[in-house]
């Protein structure tokens, strides 16, 4: 299982978010370096998003292309994408960053 998890859940639609493209970044000197990328599952899911053994104590940065997903369903949204910067501290512990997602707001929290 992957040490870090995210779920996309569509809450104007009540329902999880398929085909959203999504890329995960760890910080690097004074940038970011990609470490991945992938598309939620029909349940709204990337349950690979880091390999087994691939997590480090640092930030990470979370894109998710909210754009290509609402234009996809002929909806403007007015977020063009969603960032989710997060600390990991502890390496024995699962991370699940979770992204509650609407056309006009969305927001976030640690999941379990």
């Amino acid at each position: 299982m992957s040490p870090l998890t995210t779920h996309v859940l569509d809450t104007a639609r009540g329902g999880p978010a398929a085909q959203v493209p999504v890329t995960l970044e760890i910080a690097d000197g004074d940038g970011w370096r990609t470490v991945c990328a992938g598309v939620t599952n029909a349940d709204g899911r990337l349950p690979d998003l880091l390999p087994a053994g691939g997590l480090q104590a640092t930030t990470y940065r979370i894109t998710f292309d909210t754009d290509a997903y609402f234009k996809a369903q002929g909806i403007d949204g007015f977020y063009p994408y969603a960032q989710i910067v997060f600390r990991v501290g502890a390496l024995d512990e699962h991370y699940h960053v979770p992204l509650l997602l609407s056309p006009f707001g969305y927001s976030t929290y640690r999941g379990s």
